[in-house]
């Protein structure tokens, strides 16, 4: 994408994966289980880029690291945005919703500073 193009929608990325997909007829392979475990194998690429890693080194990569990890995330949110499409899963409600869950799990004056799971205080 130029940086004189706006960026996709959701909406808009979904369409273009399923134009991507019906073009090389990849259709029969993508049911939600293998959409799901796709998406699982990206993450685990996207997780051995910081393999090895401190703390440190995680939060300052240099440009080329930063290209490759980006790629990464790339792919995960393009196998995550097929999924969605496959199991009808309006995915920016379903985040809203979660975050609104989220909220109440973890209301700031009992979580703020803290790494401990809800169901451990």
């Amino acid at each position: 994408m130029s940086a004189d193009q706006a960026p996709l929608t959701v909406a808009q990325l979904a369409q273009r994966l399923q134009q991507f997909a019906d073009a090389r007829e990849w259709g029969q392979f993508h049911s939600p289980k293998n959409l799901a475990s796709a998406l699982i194998v990206e993450a685990g690429e996207l997780l051995e880029h910081f393999q090895w890693m401190t703390e440190a080194q995680s939060r300052s990569l240099d440009a080329d690291k930063k290209q490759a990890v980006a790629h990464e995330m790339a792919d995960v949110l393009l196998y995550l945005v097929q999924l969605s499409s496959a199991l009808g899963v309006d995915l920016m409600a379903a985040a809203s919703e979660k975050m609104a869950l989220n909220e109440q799990k973890y209301p700031v004056d009992v979580a703020k500073g803290s790494s401990r799971k809800y169901d451990a205080r």
